[in-house]
């Protein structure tokens, strides 16, 4: 018997908030290995589209299907996804490990060495005692990253991931997500940045209105 691969399906979504229609018609697909880039202006309807895949809003129509399963909020939020979404937020007056043990915990986690080892991945020392209050954007964000992969999940949601960070923090977290794409990880990635789009992504959307308006790849 083989092993079901994961994937996700959005077949016709629509999101209203009220009379305003932020999302309008969306569709798209990806199996595993597969990074999928998100591009828009602000206000574009991303952020949203988003939220409704992690099951944080409910579609006004259409659906989403994350490995054949129906995604919705409450009971049927999908417990495979790990993402960072807008400003990573983070108990400010804890450190950045004490942080990501709060979330390891959660999920009754035993080997506690993998927090440490993580942050060390991103380049964050995970001996570090200065509260996440104290964190700049880029640490913030290399946190946020490290809580992401940390989780170990199927699909990852990351929005403007690279937001706050150098050149060389950049470079560090498109290698690190690249191997995660090499795992078979199904990523999906909102960036202004066009080298972002262009390393990781294997097709880009562009949204405007709510609406898919173009699609490479």
């Amino acid at each position: 018997m083989t092993e079901e691969k994961h994937s996700l399906q959005i077949k016709n979504v629509g999101k209203r908030f009220g009379a305003r229609q932020v999302l309008d018609g969306i569709s798209l697909s990806a199996q595993e290995g597969t990074a999928l880039g998100f591009v828009g202006h602000n206000g574009s309807g991303k952020t949203v589209l988003f939220k409704c895949i992690c099951g944080f809003l409910a579609v006004s129509e259409g659906e989403i299907l994350i490995d054949n399963i129906p995604v919705g909020i409450g009971e049927r939020m999908p417990h495979n996804i790990a993402c960072s979404i807008e400003e990573p937020a983070f108990l400010e007056e804890y450190s950045g490990l004490q942080n990501l043990d709060f979330l390891y915990r959660l999920r009754h986690r035993k080997d506690r060495q993998k927090m440490r080892d993580f942050m060390e991945l991103v380049h964050l020392d995970s001996t570090d005692k200065k509260r996440v209050g104290k964190y700049s954007l880029g640490m913030k964000q290399r946190l946020a990253l490290a809580q992401v992969l940390m989780e170990d999940q199927p699909f990852l949601i990351l929005d403007e991931p690279m937001n706050g960070l150098d050149r060389q923090g950049s470079s560090l977290i498109r290698e690190l997500l690249l191997e995660e794409k090499r795992k078979g990880k199904i990523i999906l990635l909102a960036s202004h940045n066009p080298q972002d789009i262009d390393i990781l992504c294997d097709r880009v959307y562009e949204l405007e209105n709510g609406r898919i308006v173009y699609e490479k790849g």
